[in-house]
């Protein structure tokens, strides 16, 4: 095999990369090293999926049902087109157009809307769908920046940028973490955006909908909600409703909250949106879109319709009661003021600890995943070493966890930040309470905790 040359450019980290071209080196036989890959997927299967806490706010676990269909025969098949005899470029797609049929009613049920679409590989092509399809380039459009919790699709680095398009900062408050609106609305009507998208990946409270709607209205302007994160409490009925409140497309991950396969959606109301948006999808960004997914993501929504409004309750109580309790034992903790947060995430400063990158390492050590994030007060220099951290609460509730655990949860931070205790040590501890949770619930195959009907 061809090696580079030891001056070329290389993005990922390059002793991963050569401990990986090792253990090709080690071998002439490629079932060696199909079987490398295959261990250390069962590496991390045994590890990640059986011996951590997973605190990571993008990440949810996918019921027994959805992981099968994700491995199912239909995900070899084409489907290229929209749903129909006539639409498909291929015959012999009855029963991809039934699944795909399906899943798009189911989508328009769990979201309460009209108009829904499956196809999208990626929650950032939701935006990159939107950006080709309503914007040209050089319109301005407003989004949120990192600090405050915005997500690159949205920004420069992201699709916005590679549209062309100019992006201004929607004005934020660093103290409250809100929308300063009257800032807000004397910029928009300086700079009337053609649209104002609010991604946020650093989500802890509900946006002013309607008052920025209303603002932007004035000359034509469009909100649109980027719900990758909040999809699945927007579904269960435990956040804002966009849609209702005056977003014109509300687009999400049917990861994270929604706890389906990784990928996207998007959904409106709007007739009119429909030729452009629709077009946008195919034949422009998406030809064959892995059917075996789409599955997957239908009966996630049928999931989400039975099980959705008390799961992502207890999501929010828990995250709640994880800030709380993370409070209490001393690591500071954003919109402690009011309640922590109304999602599946939690927010710590964690910079008197060496900062996200240092502090989220260190308790990986200690089987407990997160991630660094950046925080108001971060600027574009602290992109890799930021002062936050972010916790969320998906994964553990749908193994059966409620608040009382928080508690415990926080003990194992604590020790490791705050007593500095070694991460083996705790390690062993998060090993030993994390082995008998290995069910998943607010689902099809194993439904309720036992403790929701009292058992």
């Amino acid at each position: 095999m061809t090696e580079p040359t030891p001056s070329s450019f290389e993005v990922h980290d390059k002793a991963v990369l050569a401990k990986a071209r090792a253990v090709l080196d080690a071998s002439e036989s490629p079932r060696a090293w199909a079987d490398a890959v295959v261990d250390a997927v069962k590496r991390n299967d045994e590890w990640r999926g059986q011996r951590c806490l997973n605190l990571l706010a993008p990440e949810a676990p996918t019921s027994p049902t959805v992981r099968r269909l994700l491995a199912s025969e239909i995900g070899t098949r084409a489907a290229e087109g929209h749903i129909g005899r006539i639409n498909r470029w291929f015959a012999g797609t009855q029963h991809i157009d039934e699944v795909e049929a399906l899943c798009v009613e189911l989508l328009k049920t769990a979201f309460r809307c009209r108009y829904a679409d499956h196809r999208l590989m990626g929650s950032m092509l939701g935006n990159l769908t939107v950006y080709h399809a309503l914007t040209q380039p050089g319109d301005t459009v407003m989004t949120a920046s990192q600090p405050f919790g915005g997500h690159s699709s949205n920004r420069h680095d992201g699709p916005a940028g590679t549209r062309g398009l100019t992006i201004v900062d929607v004005p934020y408050n660093p103290a409250t973490l809100e929308v300063d609106l009257p800032a807000f609305t004397q910029l928009a009507r300086q700079v009337r955006p053609k649209l104002v998208v609010m991604g946020m990946s650093m989500t802890l409270f509900p946006l002013p909908v309607r008052q920025m709607s209303d603002v932007i209205a004035e000359w034509g302007g469009q909100f649109i909600y980027d719900g990758a994160h909040q999809a699945g409490l927007i579904a269960g009925g435990q956040f804002q409703d966009p849609l209702s409140e005056g977003a014109v497309i509300l687009t999400g991950s049917a990861g994270k909250t929604f706890s389906g396969p990784q990928s996207g959606m998007i959904m409106w109301n709007d007739p009119q949106l429909t030729e452009p948006l629709t077009e946008a999808i195919f034949p422009v960004l998406v030809a064959t879109h892995q059917v075996n997914r789409v599955a997957a993501l239908a009966v996630a929504a049928a999931e989400m319709i039975e099980y959705g409004q008390r799961y992502m309750a207890q999501i929010v109580k828990n995250s709640q009661a994880l800030g709380r309790a993370l409070d209490e034992r001393g690591i500071s903790m954003l919109g402690a003021d009011r309640g922590y947060s109304q999602t599946h995430q939690v927010i710590a400063n964690v910079k008197p600890f060496g900062g996200g990158l240092e502090v989220a390492h260190r308790l990986a050590e200690a089987n407990i995943i997160t991630n660094k994030n950046l925080i108001p007060g971060d600027g574009p220099e602290d992109w890799d070493r930021p002062s936050g951290l972010r916790i969320g609460t998906i994964e553990i509730t749908r193994l059966g966890l409620r608040e009382a655990d928080m508690a415990t949860i926080a003990d194992f931070i604590a020790r490791v930040l705050i007593n500095g205790e070694s991460t083996q040590t705790v390690g062993q501890d998060v090993i030993d309470f994390r082995l008998p949770l290995q069910t998943f619930y607010y689902n099809f195959d194993n439904g309720w905790p036992a403790w929701v009907n009292g058992e």
